[in-house]
């Protein structure tokens, strides 16, 4: 009797056990087939159960878990390596661009027939293209070093707005230029904050080459001093900056100029952000009603 209850219970637990063994292949065959789909296929499909069985619940979770990582990564590498081609198209036409210039100025001076007043004034051209092109490789090598971690900064005591109206005079003529003067506004008793010399004057600087370059007129240059820290504030109307485009407008490379004719390589503001972030301060750009407004406060 005792032999005949030991078999059923044997009997018993051996169908369960089979049963659940007939479960665990079949929870692992569906798996082994969706990840076999995963490798042949680009989807955003998880892994699902084909039945519940012991830990394969909290196993696909886990799974399921890696395989989201696995595609943020796949997502970000594809993201970078397309910015990094665009990049390199970028640089390319902006190089490109002045030394097709300068090389046509040369072949024209060239000639045995041109007159001397048009020579000079084509080696005028020329000097001029090979001063934008040695802006472009200098700030490509400056940012370059700021992503490498390259530049120490060194803070110091610095007057902002001395050093402010300073670097906004360098601009003087190109403003005479283009036939307008900025309103400039600076506070009346001295405004002394800790930062980098270098790293203020280039953050000024190409604020300033930004709204030369995008800027139709009503430029206004100012600096507030903010408890201890002080806000710069560079101002111009402007045509040729889209809403949308704001939320971009610090990206490297990432330039408004579709056709890039305004000699632009898009690095100016990503170096400003950069020094900026790196004096821990806050920078934010914002347009309404045409007139676009870059805020840095240090």
């Amino acid at each position: 009797m005792i032999v005949g209850i030991i078999l059923v219970v044997l009997a018993i637990g051996a169908g369960v056990l089979s049963a659940r063994l007939w479960c665990y292949k079949k929870q692992v065959g569906h798996i082994i087939r969706q990840l076999s789909y995963f490798q042949l296929e680009d989807t955003n499909y998880l892994l699902t159960s084909a039945n519940k069985v012991g830990k394969t619940e909290e196993m696909i979770s886990g799974l399921n878990q890696a395989l989201e990582r696995l595609r943020q990564e796949e997502r970000a590498l594809r993201n970078a390596n397309r910015s990094y081609r665009e990049s390199i198209t970028s640089i390319s036409h902006d190089i490109r661009t002045p030394l097709t210039s300068v090389k046509g100025y040369v072949q024209m001076i060239q000639e045995p027939s041109l007159q001397e007043q048009k020579k000079l004034e084509y080696l005028g051209i020329i000097e001029r293209r090979l001063e934008d092109l040695s802006g472009m490789l200098n700030q490509l090598f400056e940012f370059a070093r700021l992503e490498a971690g390259e530049m120490e900064l060194e803070r110091e005591e610095l007057n902002a707005g001395n050093l402010f109206v300073e670097t906004v005079s360098m601009f003087y003529e190109d403003f005479v230029a283009l036939g307008c003067e900025p309103e400039v506004n600076i506070p009346r008793d001295p405004c002394f904050i800790q930062a980098d010399r270098h790293a203020f004057i280039r953050i000024v600087e190409n604020l300033i080459k930004n709204a030369l370059v995008h800027g139709t007129g009503g430029y206004v240059f100012s600096m507030i001093p903010a408890g201890g820290k002080v806000r710069i504030c560079i101002a111009n109307q402007t045509d040729s900056i889209e809403a949308h485009e704001v939320e971009r407008i610090f990206e490297r490379f990432y330039t408004t100029d579709c056709s890039r004719s305004r000699r632009s390589t898009g690095l100016g503001l990503a170096i400003a952000q950069e020094f900026t972030r790196r004096m821990g301060g806050e920078i934010r750009a914002k347009l309404e009603d045409g007139r676009f407004l870059i805020e840095v406060i240090l």
